[in-house]
């Protein structure tokens, strides 16, 4: 494997408050009042969550916000000494073989879930979820619905002017290659046609994957790239602000994993940790952000606002089967590192 695909621990990671050493004031309880909580969500969930359970509980939160696969390697470097207690990252897909990093933790606020979204592991509470898509730039790709479907990213005048992430340390960059998969298999993503097309799409890359998955909305927000792979919600934040921008589901069809909230392992804050999980899991947080931003909430029975793409004109791949994914991740990585291997020949 080349050695661009290992990220180093030294990164230089956006911390919030002092520190994340997770020590603190005790309250009359004498219980701590600090939660440290590393975060891959969007700056408008953390902003919209994060201080809402301050008020509420009293706890301090301290973030440490990075890209899914930076935290994931932080909390494994850390795993004899754990300095987060919350890892609000990644999805099932991406932490079945790291349940031994987490602390096993079913939430009251569990039964309330859509029955596919449940907590079946024990460990891994999916919280909300991130429809995958395509954000295009109307300015460059000459309108919208100029750019509608997998097969378009194969047109040669896209060479070098597509953003896509690394599915090996990005979970969303992960489930936009399966999404390709399932589109270029028929619904089989070990299809040889699969694969052909992986080939063809990461040659129309053209060795330029983006270090993160921010990078990719970016990349397309801000002109450098006329299409990226990304999940819903960063393009709709964009589409709000003004950009000119448009979400696409592809036509073949896209793929709703659940984003998920998790105790680490040996949390030194745990009973502040379980309210943080009880927190994002209640229909308090769940209906603000369905009405108020851009994310799918998990919860039953949840209202979406007038923005957002009503689910059921959405076309998702029946096929999709999150387990059956959970099983063959390794190969699928595996054949995909060898693909870019083989490109750098």
């Amino acid at each position: 494997m080349k050695a661009f695909y290992f990220i180093p621990f030294l990164l230089i990671l956006a911390v919030t408050s002092i520190g994340c050493s997770g020590s603190g004031s005790e309250n009359v309880d004498g219980e701590s009042d600090v939660l440290v909580v590393y975060t891959a969500r969007s700056e408008s969930l953390n902003e919209a969550v994060i201080p809402a359970f301050e008020r509420e509980t009293g706890i301090r939160v301290q973030t440490v916000t990075a890209g899914t696969g930076e935290l994931v390697t932080r909390v494994e470097s850390e795993r004899n000494n754990p300095q987060g207690d919350i890892l609000w990252a990644a999805d099932v897909t991406m932490l079945h073989d790291k349940t031994d990093l987490l602390h096993e933790y079913v939430s009251p606020e569990d039964e309330y879930m859509i029955e596919q979204f449940r907590n079946e592991t024990g460990y891994i509470s999916p919280a909300f979820a991130d429809p995958t898509v395509f954000i295009v730039n109307t300015e460059l790709a000459g309108g919208e619905g100029q750019i509608t479907s997998f097969q378009d990213l194969l047109n040669p005048d896209l060479k070098g002017r597509i953003a896509f992430g690394d599915p090996v340390n990005s979970s969303s960059a992960f489930q936009s290659l399966m999404a390709m998969l399932y589109a270029a298999g028929n619904g089989d993503p070990l299809a040889d046609e699969a694969w052909e097309f992986v080939e063809k799409f990461i040659a129309n890359v053209d060795g330029r994957i983006q270090g993160s998955s921010g990078q990719v909305h970016r990349g397309v927000a801000d002109g450098e790239y006329v299409v990226g792979l990304t999940w819903e919600d960063p393009v709709i934040h964009y589409i709000i602000s003004g950009a000119p921008v448009e979400v696409v589901f592809p036509d073949e069809g896209a793929i709703f994993p659940g984003q998920a909230v998790q105790i680490i392992k040996g949390a030194k804050n745990l009973e502040n940790a379980k309210k943080f999980v009880d927190f994002v899991l209640s229909e308090q947080v769940q209906s603000h952000a369905g009405q108020e931003l851009t994310v799918r909430p998990l919860r039953k029975g949840v209202e979406l606002a007038d923005y957002m793409i009503p689910q059921d004109e959405i076309k998702f791949f029946e096929e999709y089967d999150e387990m059956w994914v959970v099983e063959h991740t390794d190969e699928i990585i595996a054949r995909y590192v060898d693909i870019i291997e083989r490109s750098l020949d």
